[in-house]
Order: structure tokens, then C-alpha cells, then sequence
């Protein structure tokens, strides 16, 4: 479609782990988006360096060039292995803590960073609402969320194993998620439950 804009997020990080994880679970956070992975500053350089919506970059490639990423001010944001002393005053995430904590560290950052950190809303691209869930569904969800088993979630709801079963299938559909620590973001980004209760 002429004139449409894909965001673009790279990710520079020399520790391939981090950056795979960090891409796999934006774009289950914001499906629209394109996210490219650098595994030095040379290599985003090489490319379009200046071309992207957000910048996570690693705490030493950050220090290394710091002119470049303090530029672009509150696009970029600082992957931390828990130095947060030496990051005070820059916007990073620790992506030394368990995956639980950082998926709520990110939707933290998404809700309310924009704000305290005059992050134009327009630059992080928007989860398109799909078709809403039934209150079935949403039920099975949260139980989803909450780690139980199909088996379990039968039992507490007191349906079929097979309508849990169908309700999942609903909800894959639906919301284009089939991971667990993907629809626990999407749980909590559109209210079906807390970020505490993930």
C-alpha cells in the first residue's frame, strides 16, 4: 500500500540471546512492527542508522558511543545487565531479571514512559484491536495466563476438555498470539488482567 509506515526498532546487542528475546517478544507486543538485530554499531552504521522508530541498545555499545544514541533522546533505550546506577538518567530495561518482570518492565515502559519521558505516542506503534474475546474466552484466558493446564482450566470453569480446547483455538484466532508469554502481554495491554498477576 502506497504511503503506509511500518515502524522500524533496532536492536544492538552483541549478546545474540538478549536480542533475539528482546524481538521476539516486541513483536508479539506490536506485530506491525519490523525489528532488525545488529550485533555491533558498526553494523547498524553499515545500514540506515538513522532510520528507526527506537533504538535498544546494549549498555556497553551505548557507552562506547554515546553521542550517537544520546541524539536520538528518548528513542533510545538502554538494554542493562542491572547497572542501574550508571543509567540514572537514560530510559533502559534490565534484561537481568526473570521473564515475568521484564514483560512488565516493557509494558511499564509502554504505559508510562510515554509520558514521564515526552514519548510522542504516534512512535510506538498500536496492537490493532481484533475481534473482542468472549467472556468465556477471556475467562480461559486468564487462567491461561495464570499457568494452569487445559485439564485445569476444565475443571475450575466445570466445561469440557475439548471447549477449552476450541476457546484456546478462539483465541489464537483472535488475538494472533500462540505463546504463553505472548498472551500474557496481550492480557495485560488490554485490561483482562493485571501486570502484577502475570
Amino acid at each position: 500500500m502506497i504511503g503506509s509506515f511500518t515502524p522500524e526498532i533496532a536492536i544492538i546487542d552483541q549478546n545474540i540471546l538478549t536480542a533475539v528475546g528482546m524481538k521476539c517478544i516486541l513483536e508479539e507486543i506490536f506485530p506491525d512492527i519490523l525489528t532488525r538485530l545488529f550485533p555491533s554499531f558498526e553494523s547498524l552504521i553499515t545500514d540506515t542508522p538513522d532510520a528507526y522508530t527506537h533504538y535498544f541498545v546494549s549498555a556497553q555499545i551505548y557507552f562506547e558511543h554515546t553521542s550517537f544514541f544520546k541524539e536520538k533522546g528518548n528513542k533510545c533505550i538502554v538494554l542493562s545487565a542491572g547497572e542501574s546506577k550508571a543509567l540514572e538518567k537514560i530510559t533502559y530495561l534490565n534484561t537481568y531479571q526473570s521473564e515475568g518482570q521484564f514483560i512488565r518492565d516493557i509494558l511499564d515502559l509502554h504505559e508510562k514512559g510515554h509520558a514521564k519521558h515526552n514519548y510522542d505516542k504516534r512512535d510506538m506503534p498500536q496492537r490493532k484491536d481484533p475481534d473482542s474475546l468472549t467472556h468465556r474466552e477471556a475467562e480461559v484466558l486468564r487462567l491461561v495466563v495464570k499457568g494452569l493446564t487445559n485439564k485445569e482450566i476444565a475443571e475450575k470453569l466445570n466445561i469440557g476438555l475439548t471447549t477449552v480446547i476450541s476457546h484456546r483455538k478462539n483465541i489464537v484466532n483472535k488475538v494472533g498470539i500462540k505463546s504463553a508469554s505472548g498472551l500474557a502481554i496481550y492480557a495485560v495491554l488490554h485490561g483482562y488482567i493485571e501486570a502484577d498477576c502475570v
